[in-house]
């Protein structure tokens, strides 16, 4: 399909956050590449700000990554409706869908690409969604990305013990929760401001945990100090996921670990199976999203957002809403 058979009543072009360099955002109007047969069109109602991988980028901290380089598009937690479809794309108009990041705004880099207006993305990239989860559905990447950690290997997760209560950290004890039961996971948490809303779970200061019988310990902290730590918790043959992003060298003492025979495994980007795993949980109940986005922001309020987002420890999850664009 060449750029003559695309609708010439919409637009193709967007209003984008584009990072600069580090710690230097502007919101501009960027052009869209054409879409072809196997592309939707998809405007953007709201997207998500991590404070993970987003972070690095807005501190020029993120280690190489494909498609790396400054000016760029972040974002991968976005949510919108299809407006156009091409023929090839398997989308309809109208649906309502999670869009993980576009490139599509030439020789700005999209990494990862959806703090936009309107993307231009393949079809096959987009996932259908209940349009009745509203500004909730920019969290499902997160929640499949905790999904994957926890129950891509074995559901045997035995005495676990997660690090972290931040977003992906209760999204981790929640899914738990919900396969496992009540009280079936420990969350580790400093932060005073972050201890409270669990759901049938414990949060503990870490100083005040003695339990050494974690058979696994998900870490989604990104401090790249804490294998000692970790492993000192762990029961024998115990597992420690790497379930966070690290951006400095992670490194431990061996004798340790080679007591309790340790295992160390690192979680990728979740898969399509996992994204219907948590589509079933959020469909049957037994999995909530309430209470994880705390802050919202429109577009225009871009730059106060990401330094809200990364600079605010009463910040769970920021949202921009792009409804008004």
């Amino acid at each position: 399909m060449s750029a003559a058979t695309f609708d010439p009543n919409l637009s193709l072009s967007a209003t984008a956050v584009v990072l600069e360099r580090p710690e230097s955002l502007v919101v501009k109007t960027l052009d869209l590449t054409p879409p072809g047969a196997e592309d939707a069109v998809v405007d953007i109602h709201y997207s998500g700000i991590s404070t993970g991988t987003e972070r690095l980028l807005w501190m020029g901290r993120m280690p190489s990554f494909p498609g790396m380089g400054y000016p760029l598009v972040p974002g991968y937690e976005s949510v919108g409706k299809v407006i156009w479809a091409g023929a090839d794309s398997g989308r309809c108009v109208d649906e309502f869908v999670f869009v993980p990041g576009a490139r599509c705004y030439g020789e700005v880099n999209g990494l990862f690409g959806g703090a936009a207006s309107r993307v231009v993305i393949p079809g096959v990239r987009l996932v259908p969604i209940s349009e009745s989860l509203g500004e909730q559905a920019v969290l499902l990447a997160l929640a499949a990305t905790a999904y994957h950690a926890v129950f891509h290997l074995s559901e045997d997760l035995g005495k676990t013990l997660v690090v972290g209560h931040g977003v992906l950290g209760r999204l981790l004890a929640r899914i738990i929760v919900a396969k496992k039961g009540p009280h079936s996971v420990t969350v580790w948490e400093r932060n005073p401001e972050r201890a409270s809303g669990a759901l049938g779970y414990t949060v503990l200061d870490p100083d005040a945990d003695d339990c050494k019988q974690y058979k696994t310990i998900l870490d989604v902290s990104g401090d790249s100090t804490i294998l000692d730590t970790l492993i000192a918790h762990l029961a024998p043959q115990g597992e420690v996921v790497l379930a966070g992003f690290y951006s400095q060298p992670l490194s431990f003492h061996f004798p340790p670990a080679f007591m309790r025979e340790a295992r160390l495994r690192v979680a990728a980007e979740w898969r399509e199976t996992d994204i219907k795993a948590v589509k079933a949980l959020l469909a049957d109940e037994s999995l909530s999203l309430e209470g994880l986005i705390t802050h919202r922001m429109p577009i225009d309020k871009a730059d106060r957002a990401y330094r809200t987002a990364f600079g605010d420890p009463a910040c769970l999850k920021m949202i921009l809403d792009w409804r008004s664009m």
